[in-house]
């Protein structure tokens, strides 16, 4: 994990942070995912029709449980020191170039794009790249924005 101070978080843009841990996509994953935002379609739910019916072949993860796992895949790469407080800004732009099958394993690789100055802190903007394992398209790719306010020095 890369430890970086917040006043110095602008030296590293433009360079690849470093690349999380590889975490294992599980049905029981994907099917909580799916009861909790109610979008229990059978490719996501269904191993056996999936199986037979899927473009697939098998039950493949929602996209979004992809996207949603970013602040983690994030979290074991970078640590911002001097931040009292980050928050989700945002998104500005998100593609799932290639489906993420259930059993299959993904990483993230973390990018830093910008970072600007605002009351208080910064703004970043980070390229996720989630890898899956043996699969030369990522699972998704998506531009993250967030804010981190600086604990106060006084």
């Amino acid at each position: 994990m890369k430890r970086i101070e917040i006043t110095d978080l602008h030296k590293s843009i433009g360079s690849k942070l470093g690349s999380s841990a590889w975490m294992d996509i599980t049905q029981e994953m994907v099917n909580a995912f799916a009861s909790n935002t109610l979008d229990e379609q059978y490719i996501h739910t269904d191993p056996d029709r999936a199986r037979t019916e899927s473009p697939y072949g098998k039950t493949i993860a929602h996209g979004f449980l992809v996207l949603s796992l970013s602040s983690h895949l994030c979290s074991q790469v970078l640590q911002i020191e001097g931040v009292h407080t980050s928050i989700n800004y945002g998104l500005n732009r998100v593609r799932f170039p290639h489906a993420t099958p259930v059993g299959s394993k993904i990483r993230g690789h973390v990018y830093l794009e910008s970072v600007d100055h605002i009351p208080g802190g910064i703004r970043t903007g980070i390229r996720l790249e989630v890898e899956i394992q043996d699969v030369q398209k990522p699972a998704c790719v998506a531009e993250l924005v967030a804010l981190h306010y600086a604990r106060d020095s006084s």
